[in-house]
């Protein structure tokens, strides 16, 4: 054995000089933020689609706006820009309020959320539009046929069947979620796990080797995500071939 694969060991052990604990608490940030953005993400994602299938012309130019600017620039780019400027503009509404609200401090894990969801809510916009319009057209006239109502045709008709089209698309957006919370690691506020994993191979010179744990602790994560997409995919598909 290399003489050296002890002491390379015991860096990632729980102990007082090991990494263990904090590249565990540096995965907890990206499980918060990843989870947190996506959340955003179904939101301005259901939002978009809503308004790219409105009758509303103005509704539908907005929304290929907001998918084409998105879709257009680096990704890196656009969290840059929705971070300082998105927080610069609140701070900008909100000193309308009054002197005292224009120094309040927007918080740094809110603005990066915010930024990732918006970005991701792009995508998640043209994965639930291509969901809704999969959806045979005779089910929902037949539902209407039958009296049921809006609320009650997307409950029973429109959700179940937009989520069993949809979820492919929003498994890899998930995916892309957990990499790319990595990008919050430029704005110097987080310590997520490609932060700690910077952090630990500047300190103790073993690039190699801490970066390649953070690479096995996104590797860990992908394979329980998908794990859990594989049980998602086989309840939505029940009862299809």
């Amino acid at each position: 054995m290399d003489a050296s694969s002890p002491s390379l060991l015991s860096l990632m052990s729980f102990s007082q000089d090991g990494w263990g604990a904090r590249f565990i608490e540096g995965l907890v940030v990206t499980v918060q933020v990843s989870v947190t953005a996506y959340a955003v993400s179904l939101i301005f994602g259901l939002l978009g689609a809503s308004a790219k299938l409105s009758p509303y012309k103005s509704l539908r130019v907005i929304a290929d706006g907001y998918t084409t600017l998105v879709r257009a620039l680096p990704e890196l780019l656009l969290l840059l820009l929705v971070f300082y400027s998105g927080a610069d503009a609140i701070k900008f509404l909100l000193s309308f309020l009054g002197d005292d609200y224009a120094d309040i401090e927007i918080d740094p894990f809110a603005a990066a959320v915010g930024a990732l969801g918006f970005i991701g809510g792009a995508y998640m916009t043209e994965v639930m539009r291509g969901a809704i319009q999969s959806i045979p057209p005779g089910q929902i006239e037949a539902a209407k046929a039958c009296g049921m109502s809006p609320l009650l045709r997307v409950r029973r008709i429109i959700l179940p069947q937009m989520l069993r089209f949809a979820l492919p698309g929003m498994s890899n957006l998930w995916l892309n979620a957990t990499k790319d919370s990595s990008l919050i690691s430029v704005l110097g506020s987080f310590q997520d796990i490609l932060f700690m994993g910077y952090r630990a191979a500047s300190t103790t010179k073993h690039y190699s080797f801490f970066y390649s744990m953070t690479a096995l602790f996104f590797l860990a994560l992908t394979l329980v995500s998908m794990a859990v997409i594989r049980l998602l995919e086989a309840r939505v598909n029940r009862g299809y071939k």
